[in-house]
């Protein structure tokens, strides 16, 4: 961050939560009910086979929420990790979503104050979360969903209706990093307040493009140009890698297998990946990138143009790593005893 203040950058920090899902374990110590995303996954429509059900899918599992800190151009580097939490819903360790947000969002405010700009998803978007980012005088970036109504000069209507046959501002090309294609989208926005904070100023930037559902964001920070706005929309853009980052913790660390009973036993190992894939992205600073390319040809070699030219190359990294551990293993269990002088 500092490094960043002294270029003029920026920093986001992108908050989002997930579920870590154990649906065969009865027994284990700690785990509680969450919702299942995979099954989610698994019972969507499907025309011509059959019509899944419309109740959510509980499956025993913990909560998790991330927070990863990246830059918000890409010559500020790769993201770094943040904040990890994982807790229950269910017995005595029972905590409640809001008051886990609360202690992070605590703890970022304490060390970064008005340095960084929050990014959240829909998921976040309430008058209880707003109370409590108002209270901590944090930066902001919040999708906010279209059917919730707020102050429009004087009076309260949906985010939908206010920018409805309103013209834009200004319209221009952007990357879609995930379709991986040029799209074409506008930006305008509005000054509004939410009814049960009216001395907070907000305001509604309204990002559109054709064949897709508009972004409303609703962000603390002044918005009076075109390029106010758009630097508005490429932050909440930015929030994607945090999508990348729930990619490569359940997929190539397993965060989601680790066979133990205990609860401490099991916070350790999850303690223990997570330690890990923050090492993996502090390999991917521009410090080491002399290692990192002698480390990739050696241990994890490609000859494809894609991988390559990967601009992030988590997996092979991981893998080159784990190959030149096990080739070259750390005497770990040899103790260092002390000298005895018995003359």
């Amino acid at each position: 961050m500092e490094q960043w203040e002294s270029q003029g950058e920026e920093g986001l920090l992108i908050w989002d939560s997930s579920v870590w899902e154990k649906p065969e374990s009865l027994k284990s110590e700690g785990l509680g009910p969450v919702q299942s995303s995979k099954a989610k996954r698994l019972t969507h429509l499907k025309p011509g086979y059959y019509t899944p059900p419309g109740k959510p899918i509980c499956v025993p599992g913990l909560h998790w929420v991330g927070l990863p800190l990246v830059g918000l151009s890409l010559t500020q580097g790769p993201a770094m990790l943040a904040a990890v939490c994982w807790w229950t819903g269910r017995g005595w360790r029972g905590s409640w979503s809001r008051d886990e947000d609360k202690r992070l969002l605590e703890r970022a405010c304490h060390s970064w104050g008005r340095k960084v700009l929050h990014v959240f998803d829909r998921g976040y978007a309430s008058s209880v979360w707003l109370g409590a980012l108002h209270a901590y005088a944090a930066r902001f970036v919040l999708r906010w969903r279209h059917q919730y109504r707020l102050l429009f000069e004087g009076k309260l209507k949906a985010a939908w209706k206010i920018a409805q046959g309103k013209k834009a501002w200004g319209s221009r090309g952007l990357w879609d990093a995930r379709r991986r294609q040029w799209i074409s989208a506008s930006v305008l926005a509005f000054p509004v307040r939410h009814p049960d904070h009216p001395d907070l100023p907000l305001w509604l930037v309204v990002a559109r493009r054709k064949g897709s559902t508009p972004w409303y964001l609703l962000t603390s920070e002044l918005v009076q140009t075109e390029a106010d706005a758009w630097k508005v929309v490429l932050a909440y853009a930015r929030r994607w890698q945090i999508e990348l980052m729930w990619k490569t913790c359940k997929s190539e660390l397993g965060m989601q297998s680790p066979r133990v009973w205990a609860w401490h036993s099991r916070l350790k190992l999850l303690g223990l990946a997570t330690l890990a894939y923050a090492f993996l992205l502090h390999l991917l600073s521009a410090p080491f990138q002399l290692v990192r390319r002698w480390l990739l040809r050696y241990a994890a070699h490609r000859t494809g143009r894609r991988l390559r030219a990967t601009r992030v190359p988590l997996v092979r990294l991981r893998l080159a790593v784990s190959r030149l551990w096990l080739a070259y293993p750390p005497r770990l269990s040899r103790r260092t005893r002390p000298v005895v002088d018995v003359s």
